[in-house]
């Protein structure tokens, strides 16, 4: 992997608060815009905008599991300024809203480790698998309605 790459890998995740244009990352390794794109697809498979999205969405996703702030300041801490678009961008890569991807895994965290019998878990874990299904087929309903609303 080109050493320019790694660099400009490294400023994203330890800038992921601010805004990175991608003139200024460009900048950093003394590249154009366009052979840093270049560079980058050739060695991650994917341009360094989506990449640095990619990241800001992975780094939300521990902030949900682990921390108690807002949608909105964790949408902020990120470095994403538009909450619907982090909402939108957070389904789109995990397949649920961020609020439902919170309460599922503070659901999933807080259940008891040692079940009594395995046939309880079991029926413990189709129980979840059967909501999750259900929240996903909510989500198709609720996209499918707020579709036609537009048309």
């Amino acid at each position: 992997m080109d050493s320019r790459v790694q660099k400009i890998q490294q400023i994203m995740r330890d800038n992921l608060d601010r805004e990175l244009p991608l003139v200024e990352l460009a900048q950093y390794v003394n590249l154009s815009p366009w052979r840093l794109c270049h560079l980058f697809r050739a060695d991650i498979g994917m341009p360094p905008i989506k990449y640095l999205r990619q990241l800001r969405l992975e780094a939300a996703k521990q902030l949900l599991e682990v921390s108690f702030l807002s949608i909105k300041e964790i949408t902020y801490k990120v470095g994403i300024n538009d909450e619907s678009h982090f909402v939108r961008d957070f389904k789109r890569m995990y397949g649920v809203p961020p609020s439902v991807y919170r309460m599922m895994f503070t659901e999933q965290s807080s259940e008891p480790d040692d079940s009594s019998t395995t046939e309880d878990a079991t029926q413990g874990r189709l129980a979840k698998r059967a909501s999750t299904q259900m929240l996903a087929a909510l989500n198709i309903v609720t996209c499918a309605i707020t579709s036609t609303q537009l048309l």
